[in-house]
């Protein structure tokens, strides 16, 4: 079983890197908080959007399975999935998600919010690890810490290429779990010394700046509007749950980044008056497929096909294409650029957890099962 590093892909293991033949490794997101640093997830996408560009790596769209749920009133149940093959890592990777979800109303926007529906009140997210050379099951592991930190990696990626050289100051929008990723992201390709968050409930805003302003290190300011928290801003990260439109064409200013991570955030009109606009991928919407009775809310801002043609997401750099040099970016400090990270991809989680499996090996952390369990001498 090869050790996995970022110098060429699959190699012999030797030391404490040595694999244990025919056992599968079982990580929990604590495990994950204590190996995977922010650091990490950058690095090995940096890497794997360059074997993207070159046409190694393979991937498919993200499919969503929905059906109408009696759990809560007005849910749908959603059964997520996504996959994709780094085949100079040896690793390939489905991230399955199985979902209660609603759309509650939050003062003027809708939201996308998932019921904790599992015993204990959990929610359900697992990624499975597999080598390309046999084809076994090399790592099972939950979504929760991976997660945000592969979209706020993505994100942040971004704003290492996009952002104008000598950028300082961040308007973060959004209080959540994955706001706090884009905190912890933007923080390590950029040299930030103004920090400033924004969101609807004041009660958030505020405990989010007191937290995390200890956290950091360094003073993140509540801000009453969003319109004081980006005045000035070099960098604009959105990180919402709002399935309606956050960002504003007044909002923008030369020199600005803005960054979002799902399309309902970020309008046509905004994305086209940037100067520079680049996609993840040039798709804007899993594959869809409906049982009798579910439906998503009848929104302008899930309406991706639109923005799609609004904005000509098929023609649009994509990061590989960034990241590789293919596609020049931003060419000058004045220009405003945005990255529309709106449709994630299952060939991060093959990329990310390539790092955490190698890591979790060499520190001896996590619990094994035979691979054994898991595979079959029956043909399937």
């Amino acid at each position: 079983m090869p050790d996995l590093g970022l110098d060429g892909g699959p190699r012999g293991g030797g030391g404490t890197g040595d694999v244990n033949p025919g056992m599968t490794l079982i990580l929990n997101n604590q495990n994950v908080r204590d190996l995977l640093t922010m650091n990490d997830v950058i690095e090995v996408l940096e890497f794997a959007y360059r074997e993207l560009a070159e046409g190694r790596g393979a991937l498919r769209r993200r499919s969503d399975t929905i059906v109408s749920s009696d759990t809560a009133p007005d849910a749908i149940y959603s059964l997520k999935s996504m996959d994709g093959i780094a085949p100079s890592l040896g690793v390939s990777a489905i991230r399955i998600n199985s979902d209660i979800i609603t759309h509650p109303k939050v003062r003027e926007n809708i939201r996308r919010v998932k019921v904790p529906a599992a015993p204990g009140e959990r929610y359900t997210g697992l990624v499975l690890l597999f080598s390309i050379e046999t084809g076994e099951p090399l790592a099972i592991f939950p979504d929760g810490e991976v997660q945000p930190m592969r979209v706020a990696g993505t994100s942040a990626l971004a704003a290492k290429y996009l952002a104008k050289a000598g950028a300082r100051s961040v308007a973060l929008i959004g209080t959540g779990w994955q706001a706090q990723a884009q905190l912890r992201a933007i923080d390590t390709v950029h040299e930030i010394s103004d920090y400033r968050v924004y969101s609807t409930r004041k009660e958030n805003r505020d405990r989010f700046a007191m937290e995390w302003s200890e956290k950091m290190g360094t003073q993140i300011r509540p801000c009453a509007t969003a319109e004081e928290a980006v005045a000035d801003a070099d960098i604009v990260l959105l990180a919402t749950n709002s399935i309606e439109h956050v960002a504003r064409e007044e909002w923008l200013e030369p020199g600005m980044h803005v960054s979002s991570i799902k399309s309902p955030e970020i309008s046509a009109e905004v994305i086209n008056a940037c100067d520079v606009a680049v996609c993840h991928v040039p798709h804007g919407r899993p594959t869809l497929e409906f049982g009798a009775g579910a439906a998503l809310p009848d929104t302008a801002g899930l309406d991706v096909d639109t923005l799609a043609r609004e904005i000509g997401l098929d023609d649009m750099p994509t990061l590989a294409d960034i990241v590789s040099g293919k596609s020049p970016g931003r060419t000058s400090d004045d220009q405003t650029t945005c990255f529309l990270n709106i449709l994630g991809l299952g060939y991060q989680f093959a990329a990310v957890g390539s790092v955490l499996y190698r890591k979790a090996q060499e520190a001896s952390i996590g619990n094994e099962i035979p691979t054994d369990w898991l595979t079959q001498v029956e043909v399937p």
